[in-house]
């Protein structure tokens, strides 16, 4: 395949689903609204359980930049489109997939960029009200956006819908798969920092969640956006962001081969 055709083809996608993305963008902030709670209450939570002291090195001002760079990081990063596939292999939607004339991975991908940038826009009017809240906590905040803070948000995300991607394709073999996208929300939720800074839990958590995808997702580019990352400690979460790419993407393979095999289109 060409690459003029290629670029042809991300454009349409990108085309189509940004519109598809304005035309549907009640679902989008739905989504920006589930992040924003978190945002806005968390900080007073840990403001008021640190009584005017630090927290493992967290003071009320470093709270409140932890969760609104958490909630900037997140929406660059954070992909749910497991949703979506499970939906259209449920109702055999996916079937027109099995016979276009491109990779399915480069559909999502395509579709998941032109959904960033509808999101990125739903999100910026948020962004700008809570700067403005919690401006008394915020005035000396030093942020860092060097190219390695770029990298780990590019790398977080490919992490993160490579991941949801195969973790969809799981509906080709069972129709219960709503049960098994709800129970992905529970580690991920405390693993990547989420709801709670990695930095604040247990050592015995903080090594477990260096084991997995989810603490590359968010945890790291917010850390290193915060500057308390070093140079050699933002190489090296690239190291793990990378392998957990090679590790998702395998997955994807696996059960984009296999699930092809049993995969009925129940839904035409």
């Amino acid at each position: 395949m060409s690459l003029p055709l290629i670029v042809r083809q991300w454009l349409a996608f990108l085309n189509i689903y940004i519109q598809e993305g304005i035309t549907y963008k009640a679902a989008g902030v739905i989504w920006i609204l589930t992040d924003v709670s978190t945002a806005v209450t968390m900080p007073f939570v840990w403001i008021a359980a640190s009584r005017g002291g630090e927290i493992a090195g967290y003071g009320a001002p470093d709270f409140v930049l932890y969760y609104l760079v958490m909630l900037f990081a997140s929406t660059l990063i954070s992909s749910h489109f497991m949703w979506e596939i499970g939906y259209e292999i449920r109702e055999g939607v996916f079937t027109s997939h099995l016979i276009r004339p491109f990779s399915y991975l480069q559909f999502i991908l395509a579709r998941n960029l032109a959904w960033r940038v509808v999101r990125s826009a739903l999100f910026l009017p948020w962004m700008v009200i809570f700067v403005v809240m919690f401006w008394q906590w915020l005035g000396g905040a030093q942020l860092y956006f060097g190219w390695q803070v770029w990298a780990l948000i590019l790398g977080g995300h490919l992490v993160s819908v490579l991941v949801v991607t195969a973790l969809g394709l799981i509906a080709m073999f069972t129709g219960e798969i709503d049960s098994i996208f709800n129970l992905y929300y529970f580690p991920m939720l405390f693993l990547s920092g989420r709801l709670v800074p990695v930095d604040l839990m247990p050592e015995w958590v903080r090594t477990l969640a260096a084991w997995t995808p989810f603490y590359y997702q968010l945890d790291v580019p917010t850390r290193a956006i915060m500057g308390r990352m070093t140079e050699a400690q933002m190489l090296q979460a690239l190291g793990g962001q990378l392998a957990w790419i090679v590790v998702a993407y395998a997955g994807y393979r696996l059960l984009w081969h296999y699930g092809r095999r049993v995969y009925t289109g129940v839904g035409m």
